[in-house]
């Protein structure tokens, strides 16, 4: 079955920027999230193989969910000025591939992954989604997997259903309504004040939904009933602002475009090379060209995914 992988843009430029150091070219120009994005998507390649890549990033306008509710993500530390600048630098590194980039202005990148995810789904291609951010979570199928880690250089781990359940407790389907009861703080999203991740997880396994929940909450005794009675609405809204959107207007998935091919080698070593990024331009000499019998040579970088 073809692989597509689909790179959520945003999360792996923080991963590089904040897990490698802040070196700079000889004209003082900062360079690390390029680098390691670079070098991140070169691995991607080599070691995944996929038939098809596509690359998604967040836009600047405000999306859906901070319009319906103000104080999404609104603890979030904003991003230094020295991450922004290097965006379009490595935006023109993914042209350079011939990547497809997909974005669009009121949704996330994670709606716009699990709408390419679910479309890339119909058409019976395998999906691995590759980010630093667990909500991707609730997108896993037999046929949509991530690719993810939870520590800066460790070797990517690929969440299947069994391995989501085994972190959770948990189907990937229920994910949502963990978060409607527990919330989120790294989201700003409050859930049920009280209710942590251990109660959550009892509730969902013998009731399956937050819906099921509040539908038997006569059966539910004690300060969890207070709590869950006290805050149904914050609940709700909590899941619904965790919900990824998966029919994202506008966005359609041309998988002819995500076919892997020959990257532009003028303009990547041009581009690697006005930010000396040598070890980089040493590795394309290496590097498996996809016009050639792509699955037949294993090549034999050994790099961290991340």
């Amino acid at each position: 079955m073809s692989k597509l992988i689909i790179i959520d843009g945003n999360a792996i430029i923080h991963r590089a920027f904040h897990g490698l150091p802040p070196f700079k070219t000889s004209t003082g120009e900062l360079v690390n999230a390029v680098y390691g994005f670079s070098s991140i998507l070169l691995n991607i390649l080599n070691k995944e193989q996929p038939d098809y890549i596509a690359v998604t990033f967040d836009m600047k306008a405000p999306t859906f969910r901070h319009i319906e509710y103000k104080e999404y993500k609104a603890t979030r530390t904003k991003a230094p000025d020295e991450l922004y600048a290097q965006i379009p630098r490595i935006r023109d590194v993914v042209r350079a591939f011939r990547i497809p980039i997909y974005e669009t202005e009121g949704y996330e990148a994670d709606d716009v992954i699990g709408t390419l995810a679910k479309q890339a789904e119909k058409m019976d291609i395998n999906t691995y989604i590759v980010t630093g951010d667990m909500d991707t979570m609730q997108l896993v199928t037999d046929k949509i997997k991530v690719l993810a880690n939870t520590q800066k250089f460790s070797e990517p781990i690929v969440y299947d259903i069994a391995k989501v359940m085994g972190r959770f407790g948990l189907q990937p389907s229920q994910i949502t309504d963990m978060k409607g009861l527990q919330g989120d703080n790294s989201d700003n999203i409050k859930g049920v004040q009280g209710i942590g991740p251990k109660t959550a997880c009892t509730l969902l396994q013998k009731y399956g939904t937050l819906e099921n929940i509040y539908k038997n909450l006569d059966e539910i005794t004690g300060g969890v009933h207070d709590k869950l009675a006290a805050h149904k609405e914050e609940a709700f809204q909590s899941k619904h602002l965790a919900t990824i959107i998966t029919d994202v207007p506008g966005i359609t998935l041309d998988i002819e475009a995500c076919k892997t091919h020959d990257y532009d080698e003028a303009t990547l070593r041009e581009i690697f090379e006005k930010l000396e990024f040598k070890s980089l331009l040493a590795r394309l000499n290496t590097f498996h060209k996809f016009s050639s019998e792509k699955k037949a040579v294993e090549n034999n970088i050994q790099v961290s995914l991340f």
